[in-house]
């Protein structure tokens, strides 16, 4: 199975990357497109994402006395990991939602982001000349007061790189990028291909998004409150195709600090570590790769 379609696949490939490099401007309207869904899908239904994730804290006594694991460094205690609220309430949801919009695949993948979604219309075609599919990456970042910054941490399988294929039995292999602070930097080595053949021969250009939920912890509001962790925004992110990164307009090159050191100590194996993406540096790119869901 693993050489049943190789050959087709890599000239297929060939074509299709090739074709993306060359206008790349057709990937940032698709890019924009699918933003621009996914914003006002998730500010449609915004009354139904908020009542199922602040069910959690109604909950509470049932969970109680078995609280998920604390996080971070030092937890004080108070902030309980909102992680799998934001996976179930808002990332199990949207394949529901999407599938009424587009015809869509979940298609087996043994590594990458928390949610992977074929989507397929006749408008993508219209804007990639080339297919009328695309690979939805998306990633659930769900954060509280004390962790809110105007970044994302992104792992090596949730951003896709450079893509190339030279011969058909290498397989594909993205060049290495690299996360740069203002004091230090690092390697970062992502593993997602900027775009998937699938057997039936269809490409599926990678779009990267992240989704960031953040709660409000109703204990620091007063002193004394009953507390609860309900949703206040989301952050709607749209990182860059790989080949819009690191080939052409190469974003990485134009855009200093676009990735910079994720918290990583700097023993983990360098093949794994994190970077964080920065939403300034995004919004300089396109004012539409970040946009905020407000839930009060």
């Amino acid at each position: 199975m693993f050489n049943s379609y190789r050959a087709e696949q890599f000239k297929k490939y060939s074509i299709a990357r090739k074709a993306f490099i060359k206008y790349p401007e057709r990937l940032i309207e698709l890019e924009k497109y699918l933003s621009n869904y996914l914003f006002e899908l998730l500010n449609g239904n915004k009354t139904a994402i908020s009542k199922d994730y602040n069910e959690a804290s109604y909950l509470y006594p049932f969970w109680q006395n078995y609280p998920p694991d604390s996080r971070g460094r030092k937890p004080r205690g108070d902030q309980f990991p909102w992680i799998e609220v934001g996976e179930h309430a808002i990332g199990d949801r949207l394949p529901k939602l999407i599938g009424n919009d587009f015809v869509t695949r979940d298609i087996g993948l043994p590594t990458g982001p928390d949610k992977r979604l074929v989507v397929q219309k006749d408008i993508i075609y219209k804007i990639t000349k080339i297919s009328d599919s695309a690979w939805l990456f998306i990633d659930i970042k769900s954060v509280g007061p004390r962790d809110d910054s105007p970044h994302a941490v992104m792992s090596h399988n949730q951003i896709s790189g450079s893509g190339e294929w030279k011969k058909p039995n290498t397989g594909v292999k993205n060049s290495v990028m690299r996360a740069r602070g203002k004091k230090v930097a690092h390697p970062f080595y992502s593993s997602i291909p900027p775009l998937y053949i699938l057997s039936d021969g269809t490409i599926a250009p990678v779009i990267n998004v992240a989704l960031k939920p953040v709660y409000k912890m109703l204990s620091l509001d007063k002193k004394g409150a009953d507390g609860g962790q309900p949703l206040e925004r989301m952050e709607v992110i749209t990182i860059p195709n790989g080949l819009l990164l690191d080939i052409k307009p190469g974003y990485l090159k134009k855009y200093p600090g676009l990735f910079f050191p994720g918290k990583d100590a700097q023993e983990k194996n360098p093949l794994k570590m994190r970077a964080r993406v920065d939403f300034a540096i995004l919004k300089k790119i396109n004012e539409w790769r970040v946009r905020t869901v407000l839930f009060e």
